[in-house]
Order: structure tokens, then C-alpha cells, then sequence
């Protein structure tokens, strides 16, 4: 058992296994989630205990970790007399693995009396499951020196970036790569079946080339069972896609496909996608014939 104290604000998809690889690796956890019962049924998983606030789990701790949805919800459980910060002690460090904005993330740090980090992550529900995230950090070396072992529980990689902010910023350029890539696989996979192909013969033949990527890896068979039931929500990815296009409209970087991709989800959505892995983007093609 760890001497040191840690605490997790946010138990989705993601926050849940993080907390608990946290736990499990012997640091003494106390949790938050607005959801009492999902508090309680972590609680009931792993050895821990949860707080009534975000302040009440922040108390103590010498790490303060955050994943929760977007910029409204972060700002919520940081700021406030039951917000994080107010139960923060002098000398911890708060790590924040939303993805959010860089504005948000440059708030916080300006009204922080403790170390801040911005650090979002990629690899989704089974990278959290499996603790293989990646995860780009924003902030000083001080903090990122401190707080990088302990993230290695559930990551494989962990990179200080820049300043606060840098995190954010490279989880746009995820979210952008990630965004032409998918509609590049869902045309061809579309096109193969079209074809006559084999679809699955064709992902397993052409992954091994230069065409390969995790998305192919992982989602191109479950993409052609029209199987979406996991990853990554379509309503997250849209959310995401707005903050890469507001932040590109303020550095003058062009985002022609991304903006392309977005009104694409949109069509997902609208096909009741909404809660569908992002690889759903096959479904507007191969839903019209």
C-alpha cells in the first residue's frame, strides 16, 4: 500500500477502470461521481472509499484526477465551495484527463493554487480497461515528473508536450487524424463490398501494408458486421470535432475534412448513431443502398 493519497473525480466509461488500476495498484482512492450509485458500485469493486462533493474526495490527496465530459462538467467539480480546488491542500497535484479545451484547461491553472496538468487521453473504454492509454500532457516538468508514475498505471505512454494547454491541443490533432481516417476506411470498405469483395479478406490482406492502422486493425470486421456497440460515442467525437474546429478558427489552421467528418456524424445521429462507435461512419454510406 501506497503512502500516498489519491483521488478520482468522474466514473464513466473511462474514469472507472482508471480509478480502479489506481487502486489496485495500492494507493489509497477516494472517488467522486455525481451518480452516488456508481460511486458506490466502484466502491464495491475495488478497495476505496467515495466522497459526498468533489471537495470532500479532493481533501487529503496528494493527486487529484479528473475525467468527466466536457468544459461545463469540468468546470462544475473544479470550481465552487464543493468544487476540487477549494479541497485541494497545499502541494498536491491536479491532472485533469477530460477532453476539453485549452482555454478551460489555461483557466483552471490561472485559478489553481496547486500544480495543474492538462491531459487528455486516447484509446478508449478498453484502453482504460486494459490500462494501455496514451496520454498528452500539458504544464511544467515539476508536475508532469511527479504525477508520470503514477499515470503509468493505466497507461503505456505518457508525454509532456508544452505548457498548460499543449495536452488539449495534441488531443485535437488525435481527434482531427482520427476523424479522415475513419471515413477513409468506411469508403473503402463500402467500395470493397461493392465490388463483390470478400470485406474481411480484404482487411485481413491489406492491414499488413501501408494501409494498415489501428482502426483497421480493430474496428474494420466489426465495421462490415455493422457491429457498433462499443468505443468511442459518436455524441463525444462531435463534441470533440467542435473544439478542434473553434480552436482552428482562431490559429487560421484549415480543417476541410474534419469539418466534412463532423456534418458526416451529424447524419449518424440522425440515424439514431448517437451513442454508436465512431467506426459507425460506414452506416450513412452503406445505409443508402
Amino acid at each position: 500500500m501506497s503512502d500516498q493519497k489519491v483521488a478520482f473525480i468522474g466514473l464513466g466509461v473511462m474514469g472507472h477502470p482508471m480509478a480502479g488500476h489506481l487502486s489496485r495498484a495500492g494507493f489509497e482512492t477516494r472517488v467522486y461521481n455525481r451518480s452516488v450509485a456508481r460511486a458506490q458500485q466502484w466502491c464495491d469493486e475495488y478497495q476505496g472509499s467515495y466522497g459526498k462533493t468533489p471537495r470532500d474526495a479532493a481533501e487529503g490527496a496528494d493527486f487529484v484526477f479528473i475525467c468527466v465530459g466536457n468544459d461545463d462538467d469540468l468546470r462544475s467539480v473544479v470550481f465552487g465551495d464543493d468544487g476540487v480546488l477549494a479541497g485541494c491542500k497545499p502541494g498536491s497535484i491536479l491532472v485533469d484527463h477530460t477532453t476539453a479545451s485549452a482555454n478551460v484547461a489555461r483557466e483552471i491553472a490561472e485559478k489553481a493554487e496547486v500544480l495543474f496538468l492538462d491531459a487528455p487521453v486516447s484509446g478508449g473504454q478498453a484502453g482504460a480497461e486494459n490500462g494501455v492509454l496514451t496520454v498528452m500532457i500539458g504544464g511544467s516538468e515539476e508536475a508532469f515528473d511527479a504525477a508520470r508514475p503514477i499515470i503509468m498505471n493505466y497507461a503505456r505512454a505518457a508525454e509532456l508536450l508544452g505548457g498548460v494547454g499543449a495536452g488539449q491541443l495534441t488531443k485535437m490533432v488525435n481527434q482531427i487524424c482520427i476523424a479522415g481516417l475513419v471515413q477513409g476506411l468506411s469508403e473503402g470498405l463500402d467500395f470493397a463490398q461493392r465490388a463483390g469483395l470478400d470485406g474481411h479478406k480484404v482487411v485481413d490482406v491489406i492491414s499488413k501494408g501501408a494501409a494498415g492502422s489501428w482502426q483497421m486493425e480493430n474496428r474494420g470486421n466489426t465495421m462490415l458486421n455493422d457491429e457498433f456497440e462499443f468505443g468511442f460515442a459518436v455524441d463525444w467525437m462531435r463534441k470533440d470535432l467542435a473544439i478542434c474546429l473553434e480552436e482552428a478558427g482562431k490559429n487560421g489552421a484549415v480543417l476541410e475534412i474534419t469539418r466534412i467528418v463532423n456534418d458526416y456524424y451529424g447524419e449518424v445521429q440522425a440515424l439514431g448513431g448517437s451513442r454508436w462507435d465512431t467506426s459507425s461512419l460506414i452506416r450513412r454510406l452503406t445505409a443508402n443502398g
